[in-house]
């Protein structure tokens, strides 16, 4: 017992210790918060340590890929892929960043890729296949993100064109300019197609032409007909045309295509459920039906045989 007690007295001491010491380093309220408030010059290392993980590790790792792969990168594909940046609104990221992201990509997949096969294989011609494949899916992935994120913005911009393009045209029928007007809308809409107005109205306060804003819209979003719509104003414009009579011959036209790409889903749903239906709930009728028959004719099959 008395090895015990003197372990347990021990104990409480270590603790008594420990709580007394930090107690005694707890600052007053005041002196704290005057600490807080004190502004001194901070160290290269804690302005470091403040950014995100990311780019104190990722983000060298990349740009190092990029400059590596900037070397032997096709100019084209550069230039193309810079494009596709701008069309997924992604403008942001540099060409050069995105090529160090695809060559990064391929690393992990060529890694992922070898330790999967692998773990499932177990040979080395397999691993240094699956390695190739994941170096290539890795490279091609960051592409069809990119695409199917330029895709989902021209559809967003599809969808929202004959309402903001009626709004522009009640707004010039209404006695307001053009410009006015795509001012209007892009306070009363929200989404791709109106932040892409807001910036060519930005455009022409700063001293470019309106068709050249207008252009790089068409430039920026690969949606026919935006673009048509685009190069009927500057036609107008161009012309002299009434600008009311062109927004609503667009706008009609455009309501009309509207009209007809809903009526085209609408023929193409029946199909698109068929295929389930066929695929799903067939099998299990006929299991149901057909098992009881095949059950019978298998048995009368054995007590005749």
């Amino acid at each position: 017992m008395a090895p015990i007690a003197l372990g347990l007295v021990v104990m409480l001491g270590v603790i008594l210790i420990v709580v007394s010491m930090n107690m005694g380093s707890e600052l007053d309220p005041v002196q704290a918060r005057l600490q807080q408030i004190a502004v001194r010059p901070r160290t290269l290392e804690e302005l470091e340590l403040q950014r995100p993980l990311s780019e104190r590790t990722l983000k060298p790792i990349i740009q190092g890929i990029s400059r590596l792969l900037g070397r032997f990168y096709p100019a084209n594909t550069a230039n193309s892929i810079g494009l596709k940046l701008k069309r997924a609104g992604m403008e942001d990221t540099s060409t050069e960043f995105f090529i160090g992201v695809k060559g990064f990509a391929a690393l992990v997949g060529a890694v992922a890729g070898s330790a999967i096969v692998n773990l499932l294989s177990n040979d080395f011609t397999f691993t240094i296949g699956g390695a190739f494949g994941g170096l290539i899916l890795g490279f091609m992935a960051p592409d069809l993100y990119l695409s199917s994120k330029a895709s989902g913005r021209s559809n967003s911009v599809l969808d929202q064109l004959p309402d903001a393009l009626d709004l522009l045209t009640i707004s010039v029928e209404a006695g307001l300019g053009f410009d006015a007007a795509v001012v209007k809308v892009t306070e009363k809409m929200k989404g791709p197609l109106c932040d892409e107005f807001k910036r060519a109205a930005a455009e022409q306060r700063i001293g470019k032409a309106r068709q050249e804003a207008l252009r790089g819209i068409s430039e920026r979003v690969e949606v026919k007909e935006l673009q048509n719509f685009i190069s009927a104003i500057i036609q107008a414009d161009q012309l002299g045309v009434s600008m009311s009579k062109v927004l609503r011959i667009q706008s009609d036209q455009l309501r009309q295509e509207r009209r007809q790409r809903a009526e085209e889903k609408a023929a193409r749903a029946p199909i698109l459920i068929m295929l389930p239906t066929v695929g799903c709930i067939f099998p299990s009728l006929f299991i149901v039906i057909l098992a009881p028959a095949a059950l019978s004719a298998l048995s009368s099959c054995s007590q005749t045989g």
